[in-house]
């Protein structure tokens, strides 16, 4: 038997690298999303956006918002596509109330950080995440930059 060959690359959909900007992440876990057809197709070809999204809780279940998915030119014909409706998340009752009683304290909210592949699902890694302030948002720069020159000057003196 022929083996299948492996797809190089990432198993990465979108990654909002927004959110590490804006807020400090305190615990991540991951979630299954709900889609049609379509949004699948469309996720295959990379046609969606993370930035303004976020995971509401309402009714004990968890809500991705705000998250565009353009439908394709070939997407059907007899289904009305909307870009931005909002998408269950699959978690377990466990996660849904550790999400719920975190989200209560103040400054904390659940923020979607990334779209993947598992195998053959998609799943999104959301966060329990803080606001980070304008200084804080400064410092976190200057750390990058600085740690960029600290590998240029490392390979220097190599």
């Amino acid at each position: 038997m022929a083996k299948k060959p492996k797809k190089s690359g990432s198993s990465s959909i979108v990654v909002n690298k927004k959110a590490r900007h804006d807020y400090h992440i305190d615990e991540t876990l991951e979630a299954g999303v709900a889609l049609t057809g379509w949004e699948v197709k469309s996720l295959r070809k990379g046609k969606v956006q993370l930035v303004d999204s976020y995971v509401l809780l309402k009714d004990g279940e968890a809500w991705l918002i705000g998250a565009s998915i353009v439908p394709l030119q070939t997407a059907s014909t007899h289904v009305t596509a909307d870009p931005l409706r909002d998408r269950k998340l699959l978690l377990h009752a466990r996660q849904l109330a550790q999400l719920f009683s975190a989200t209560q304290q103040k400054g904390s909210t659940c923020i979607c950080t990334k779209l993947y592949w598992k195998r053959h699902l998609i799943k999104a890694q959301i966060a329990l995440a803080r606001g980070k302030k304008e200084f804080d948002k400064r410092a976190s720069t200057k750390e990058r930059e600085w740690n960029i020159e600290k590998q240029r000057i490392m390979h220097k003196g190599n």
